[in-house]
């Protein structure tokens, strides 16, 4: 019995002995072994919803989803306004896509964006144009590494609804200032021209940057007003983008891509990019700091940035520029030389001189002050408008009487506050835009400006003779 004992002891040590061995001979695990449970990305994003399911279902079929295990991509859209906030709350989310370079030096600047490191996303990166138009295609830390790099180019313009045009008599507009022409006032109160809030569009805001830096600050506001005045603020760039569709305006200022899909959806239509009035920015993606997925999410970047991801700008309901011109060579792009041929004209376009930095000092303060003075107030500005143009149409004013008035209409206002004058220049407006992000401070800000944009507007309608 006990020599049994014995035996089994034995053989349950050698046993052990022999397992313990094999366990020693084993391989270690690869290092990039994707985890056994499936990734899902998350993506913050200003992009429409059908490049969202679009890029979903490409990458997905990918084999760099494969190698990442990455099952799902999850997208939000918020309001620019509250990416910050949105980012910092949830503090789950990998990637931000799409919104223009002014948003993402935001995001920059708040520490909230990580820098590529993936040297097989960094030599995607490398093989995309620096600039475009002069307008820079990556943007870099101080230790020269990219913090955003540039997914697709956009211009941006205007759409016309011909058939409106013609049912009006109103003449073709070719730059920024034929939308804030005499001409275009000839239908008012009725409006000609469709745009957004600056608080809810990051691309119209863009265009006001692009025509105060055209014309000069204060030139720059004073167009501004007689564009205002030619046509009436819409909740977002989607809303006036279907205001110039369905008829109701002639006119909407709009980002290029909803100017090529209006093209071959409603035949009528056509995206009309000012010479040498405009440029052309770089639409990025970036890696957030947030992110609990580096490698996936730097894997959906690369994929997006690659000739194949480049693929979904081609797509006839997305309709975009692609940051890669070599996307035009595969099949997929030479079956859109329709999109080559714009591709081409905006890169070719004679783009007026951009300082990004300039535009992101004062962006706060001119949403803030767009909204007060030319929306929240745009009955009465109508108003003015409408009998200044009348008056000169009737010979009551001479052609310097009405440009002076015109001026005066929309130039920076003028106000005092607690015993202090104020002037809305350049200078103000960066001193006070990072204060504006305060609710309190900009609701308060933009009480004054109404009362003294009120103020004014009042003083007009006196003046100009009816």
């Amino acid at each position: 019995m006990r020599k049994l004992i014995a035996a089994v002891v034995a053989a349950v040590v050698l046993a052990g002995v022999v397992l313990a061995a094999v366990k020693l001979r084993a391989p270690p695990e690869e290092e990039e072994k994707p985890p056994a449970e499936g990734i899902v990305l998350k993506v913050i994003t200003r992009h429409s919803t059908t490049i969202w399911h679009v890029s979903k279902e490409m990458f997905l079929k990918s084999e760099l989803a494969k190698k990442y295990n990455v099952v799902d991509i999850r997208f939000m859209g918020p309001n620019p306004t509250l990416w910050l906030s949105t980012i910092r709350k949830l503090g789950d989310i990998d990637i931000a896509w799409g919104g223009g370079p002014t948003l993402f030096d935001i995001l920059n600047r708040e520490g909230l964006l990580e820098p590529i490191t993936d040297p097989e996303t960094l030599k995607v990166i490398d093989e995309l144009p620096k600039e475009v138009g002069g307008a820079p295609m990556v943007r870099y830390d101080e230790q020269g590494r990219p913090v955003w790099a540039a997914a697709a180019i956009s211009s941006f313009g205007f759409i016309v609804n011909y058939n409106i045009l013609e049912k009006y008599g109103l003449p073709e507009p070719k730059l920024w200032e034929d939308l804030g022409s005499i001409e275009f006032a000839k239908v008012l109160p009725k409006p000609v021209v469709a745009y957004a809030r600056p608080t809810t569009s990051t691309s119209h805001t863009r265009i006001y940057q692009i025509i105060l830096q055209k014309f000069g600050w204060e030139k720059g506001w004073a167009l501004l007003a007689r564009i205002a005045a030619n046509g009436r603020p819409y909740g977002g760039s989607v809303e006036a983008l279907t205001a110039v569709e369905s008829g109701e305006v002639a006119v909407s200022i709009a980002i290029d891509f909803y100017g090529y899909s209006s093209e071959i959806e409603f035949p009528g239509t056509k995206y009309v990019l000012p010479f040498n009035e405009s440029i052309v920015n770089g639409d990025p993606i970036a890696l957030l700091k947030t992110s609990k997925h580096k490698e996936a999410a730097q894997a959906f970047i690369r994929f997006i940035l690659s000739t194949e991801g480049q693929k979904i700008w081609l797509d006839k309901r997305i309709n975009r520029m692609p940051v890669r011109k070599d996307v035009f060579d595969t099949p997929e792009g030479k079956a859109r030389p329709d999109l080559l041929k714009n591709y081409m004209a905006t890169v070719e376009n004679i783009g007026i001189p951009f300082d990004d930095e300039r535009a992101l000092r004062t962006e706060e303060a001119l949403r803030y002050y767009f909204d007060a003075v030319y929306a929240d107030l745009h009955d009465l500005l109508v108003e003015v408008w409408s009998k200044l143009v009348k008056a000169y149409k009737e010979g009551k004013l001479t052609e310097e009487e009405f440009e002076k008035l015109a001026y005066e209409m929309g130039a920076p206002l003028k106000w005092v506050q607690n015993g202090v004058e104020y002037e809305f220049t350049e200078e103000y407006a960066a001193s006070i835009n990072e204060k504006l992000r305060d609710p309190a401070f900009a609701s308060e800000m933009m009480k004054i400006w109404r009362d003294a944009a009120r103020e004014k507007y009042m003083k007009l309608l006196e003046k100009i003779p009816g």
